[in-house]
């Protein structure tokens, strides 16, 4: 039985192929036909902000067992590297908070004090919801309060929880069946009523349409907002959770912001998966994993970390 520290570095493997891999389609000349005739980019796929502060969540909770909102907030901004395509925005949270303004002020502070709703809460939380897998409630509270350190608005905040929570959800049924409804369906009890969850409830009576009206529908992260991309981000995730390549292949087709959607979907599916296939489950693939840039060695060094419980699943 996996440990439920796995869970989390096998979600945080597949949060960074998809970053890595969506970035891909921002440089002219990627072809999105060659992705889906499975010739996918040559390497190296460099990572981008998605993966550098999932790696600070990761690391958070693999050696505290939990979300100290302090010293989140100084991990992100001790090693937020600007050139990886952080928002204007945090990098100025970050910044302040590095030069010993409280996070909450500074968190709080932006867009005329109501805090963003952007979709980077969401984006880093995917290997959270996987060390908590089966504990739902316990991934949705530590996912708040992971989103806080740097987005206030509830619709954040909100899409940060749901997307811990379908991780959460599809750790605990790895080597079992899950089938798509049931994806949405756990989440549902995490809604707060906005166009987040609206978008949510709409996603739940799209599985089985086209990724282009799904996209449509539900936006493709092209706001960069947590309602433009965690409704879709679960829709992908719940139609394809045993299948990460065509997971993410998915978040690249619908276009928009597919490093981000990649990274949710890929974290997701990904702690469902594993690494590798198995039986009827496609989980990440070797090519795609040599292809990525590795991981910084404090976020990959497992044996720093204080998790040996197993989970009882």
């Amino acid at each position: 039985m996996p440990l439920v520290s796995d869970f989390a570095y096998d979600s945080l493997e597949g949060l960074s192929v998809g970053d890595a891999l969506g970035a891909q389609f921002f440089v002219p000349g990627r072809s999105v036909a060659d992705l889906l005739a499975g010739r996918p980019p040559a390497a190296p796929w460099q990572w981008t902000d998605d993966t550098e502060m999932a790696c600070s969540v990761y690391s958070e909770v693999r050696d505290r067992g939990r979300i100290d909102r302090d010293a989140l907030a100084a991990t992100f901004a001790d090693r937020c590297e600007p050139y990886r395509g952080y928002g204007a925005g945090t990098v100025v949270v970050l910044h302040e908070i590095r030069d010993g303004r409280p996070w909450a002020e500074a968190a709080g502070a932006v867009f005329d004090g109501r805090g963003s709703w952007g979709n980077g809460a969401a984006m880093r939380v995917a290997p959270l919801g996987a060390y908590f897998a089966g504990d739902l409630d316990r991934a949705a509270a530590q996912a708040a309060l992971s989103a806080e350190v740097t987005h206030r608005h509830p619709e954040a905040i909100v899409g940060a929880m749901a997307i811990a929570v379908a991780a959460s959800h599809a750790a605990a049924t790895r080597g079992k069946g899950c089938a798509p409804g049931e994806l949405l369906h756990v989440v549902e009890p995490y809604l707060v009523d906005g166009r987040t969850a609206n978008g949510v409830r709409r996603a739940q009576k799209l599985l089985g349409r086209s990724v282009a009206e799904a996209a449509y529908e539900l936006g493709n992260g092209a706001q960069v907002s947590a309602q433009d991309t965690v409704p879709f981000a679960l829709w992908a995730a719940a139609s394809f959770l045993g299948d990460y390549p065509a997971a993410v292949t998915t978040c690249v087709e619908a276009g928009g912001d597919a490093d981000t959607t990649a990274a949710i979907v890929g974290g997701i599916v990904a702690a469902h998966t594993g690494i590798g296939s198995r039986g009827t489950t496609r989980g990440i693939p070797e090519q795609w994993l040599s292809a990525r840039e590795p991981l910084p060695t404090w976020a990959t060094d497992r044996a720093t970390g204080a998790v040996s419980r197993v989970t009882s699943l």
